[in-house]
């Protein structure tokens, strides 16, 4: 992480295979391939490169580079120059269609691969773009057909995997032990694509690079931290897969659990990727299991109707927990973390509360001014908020409060890259300051698995809520029970 300076162009002379498990889903073809081609139009890709995809579907190099170019965008190279890098990253394409239990197909794949190749060193990234459920098989395929090396002699192999990392504690852990058969820890870059979204890359530097905010960064100056997480829109083709995990395993144990880390983690000792994520481990680490009573389930009306969907089903499609980091710095300040689809509008955004301002000065009645917050509006259009309070112009005296704001698309005269863009360079370049360690994992998942557990096995209902709407109404009075304000 440390200053986060790339070579360009690609300094490696060594030819790189980038190989996309799943290469024919939706995940490959909305954010891998346009990353990969974005970083292709800026030089941080080796001119020998291939980029195979491996799946069941039934395309040929021809037809599968059609279909990639679909989605394909001219954001840093427009105009004439962008067809000629298009073309140019189209013929490093390639497809090899197979099943995911064939020992045969992975051999077909070892030499596709290989040819491509040549002799001596070679890099090699694959990327999991495939259901959780395949990721022990798929591994211990890839090692037996000879395709990952854990020797850095021969060219380095690296695996990127997708969440959810398993569905608890347990399953994670096996999760772990498995592709550990394969890969080694400093080969397996666990991707969380929120943590490579720009404000939250941002949030160190907010932290650390500025005077104002370190000395009040704590319980003493901070009442509540809320983490909220929406969309507009239900489950939309992913059904299979959404409920078997439901809201709070896709959701609030990863994305939600990392920002949070980033926003209580303390001062790391340095910006070297061992550095900053103890600094996280320890955080989750003291975040206390959350209890079932200290959240909220809900399930958007028509969710059951929806193709796929059980009958009856007790999936959460919307939740809410309070959650506390027991330390010095955050004893007893509430984190409330929200997460629900299907409500009123798509946003992601992080809420500093301060406390309130407990004093007279401004005249009798006014014993508490009107608390100053930060926000930090993750998506959409990136933005930083500082909440203040003013005197309103006239002839009076007259407090309220107003907003200073950083938007993100107004103050930069520059592309935002999308945040595939920046994980798969630095996976590239090594640098796991963004990707999840295993004890991380292991201690976010410790937050959760206990009400999980006790939700999965229960007979508690998720509470109805209108599609469109803000979500289930008990979240208003989890709240008050921890002194939240919404």
């Amino acid at each position: 992480m440390t200053g986060r300076t790339f070579p360009h162009p690609h300094e490696s002379r060594d030819p790189l295979s980038i190989i996309v498990m799943g290469g024919s889903g939706d995940l490959a073809m909305k954010k891998i391939y346009p990353a990969l081609f974005a970083l292709f139009c800026q030089g941080f890709l080796p001119e020998r490169l291939q980029v195979a995809a491996y799946a069941r579907s039934p395309f040929n190099d021809l037809s599968f580079r059609a279909k990639v170019a679909e989605r394909l965008t001219c954001r840093y190279t427009p105009g004439d120059s962008c067809t000629a890098y298009m073309e140019r990253f189209l013929a490093r394409c390639r497809y090899v269609q197979g099943q995911y239990d064939s020992r045969e197909d992975f051999l077909k794949l070892y030499e596709r691969i290989r040819g491509d190749e040549g002799s001596g060193r070679a890099n090699r990234l694959f990327y999991m773009a495939i259901p959780p459920r395949l990721f022990m098989a798929v591994a211990e395929a890839l090692g037996a057909a000879g395709l990952v090396s854990c020797d850095p002699a021969p060219g380095w192999s690296r695996a990127v995997i997708e969440k959810p990392f398993g569905r608890d504690r347990e399953s994670s852990d096996a999760l772990t032990a498995s592709l550990r058969q394969v890969f080694r820890e400093s080969q397996v870059f666990r991707i969380d694509h929120y943590l490579g979204k720009e404000v939250i890359q941002n949030l160190l530097v907010l932290r650390f690079a500025n005077a104002i905010f370190e000395p009040l960064w704590s319980r003493e100056h901070i009442a509540q931290v809320r983490l909220t997480w929406s969309e507009d829109f239900g489950v939309e083709g992913r059904t299979g897969y959404f409920d078997d995990y439901g809201i709070v395993r896709d959701v609030m144990q990863n994305h939600l659990l990392q920002m949070l880390a980033l926003v209580a983690m303390e001062p790391p000792a340095s910006l070297d990727a061992k550095a900053v994520r103890d600094a996280k481990r320890a955080v989750l680490e003291h975040v206390a299991p959350v209890a079932l009573e200290d959240m909220v389930f809900g399930q958007y009306a028509g969710y059951q109707e929806e193709e796929g969907i059980a009958k009856g089903s007790r999936t959460p499609t919307y939740a809410s927990a309070a959650l506390y980091v027991e330390n010095a710095r955050w004893q007893g300040t509430p984190f409330l973390i929200t997460a629900g689809k299907a409500l009123d509008a798509r946003m992601t955004e992080i809420l500093i509360r301060f406390r309130e301002a407990a004093w007279g000065l401004f005249g009798p009645g006014r014993e508490s001014l009107p608390a100053n917050e930060l926000v930090l509006r993750v998506q959409p259009d990136e933005a930083i908020g500082f909440r203040i309070v003013n005197k309103q112009p006239g002839l009076g005296t007259t407090l309220v409060r107003s907003e200073l704001n950083l938007r993100y698309g107004a103050a930069f005269d520059q592309p935002i890259p999308e945040a595939y863009e920046s994980l798969l360079l630095d996976v590239l370049r090594g640098d796991k300051s963004l990707f999840i360690r295993a004890d991380e994992l292991a201690a976010a998942w410790d937050v959760f698995t206990p009400a999980l557990h006790a939700y999965d096995t229960g007979d508690a209902k998720p509470e109805r809520y209108p599609m469109g709407s803000g979500g289930p109404g008990s979240t208003t009075a989890l709240a008050q029970r921890h002194g939240i304000v919404l």
